[in-house]
C-alpha cells in the first residue's frame, strides 16, 4: 500500500469490499457537534475524502433530517459514485412532531424509496437499521430489508 492511502478490507460474508477506514458524514449536516459547515467545503472534503482512498461513507436519512443524504447525492455526481461503498440508515419516523423507531416492512420500503431518491441514486451498497424497532421481531424488519435487496416488496 503506497503511503498516504487507506488499505481495504471485506465488510461481512456477501463480498462487499471497503476502505478499511470509512467518513462518517453526520457532523456535516447536524448541529449536534457545532453549526453545519458550508456545503461546497463539505462536498471537498468527501472528494478528499476519497481521493485519499477512504470509499466508504456512512450516512442516515435522520441527518438533517434528510439533508445529509441530499449532500452526498451532491458530492458523488461526476463519477465519484463509481468509487464509492455508500451506507445509509433508517429506523428513526418523524410525523406530527413526533420521533417512532419503525422497523415494519411499508416503512422500510418507503424509507428506503425516499432515501435513494435525496442520493439521486439507485442503488445503496449498505442499507442497515438505525434503531431496533422493539415493538415487532427483528426478523420481520430483516426480511423486508432482504426483499428490497431482491425487489421482491
Amino acid at each position: 500500500m503506497e503511503a498516504g492511502r487507506v488499505g481495504r478490507i471485506k465488510l461481512g460474508s456477501q463480498g462487499l469490499e471497503v476502505s478499511a477506514q470509512g467518513l462518517g458524514c453526520m457532523g456535516m449536516s447536524v448541529a449536534f457537534y457545532g453549526l453545519p459547515k458550508p456545503e461546497e467545503d463539505m462536498v471537498a472534503l468527501i472528494h478528499h475524502a476519497v481521493h485519499s482512498g477512504v470509499t466508504f461513507l456512512d450516512t442516515s436519512d435522520i441527518y438533517g433530517p434528510f439533508t445529509n443524504e441530499i449532500l452526498l447525492g451532491k458530492a458523488l455526481k461526476g463519477g465519484v459514485r463509481e468509487r464509492v461503498q455508500l451506507a445509509t440508515k433508517f429506523g428513526f419516523s418523524k410525523a406530527d412532531g413526533k420521533t417512532e423507531i419503525r422497523g415494519d416492512p411499508a416503512y422500510v420500503r418507503a424509507a428506503c424509496e425516499a432515501s435513494l431518491r435525496r442520493l439521486d441514486l439507485d442503488c445503496i451498497d449498505l442499507y442497515y437499521q438505525h434503531r431496533v424497532d422493539t415493538s415487532l421481531p427483528i426478523e420481520v424488519t430483516v426480511r423486508s430489508s432482504y426483499l428490497l435487496q431482491n425487489r421482491s416488496v
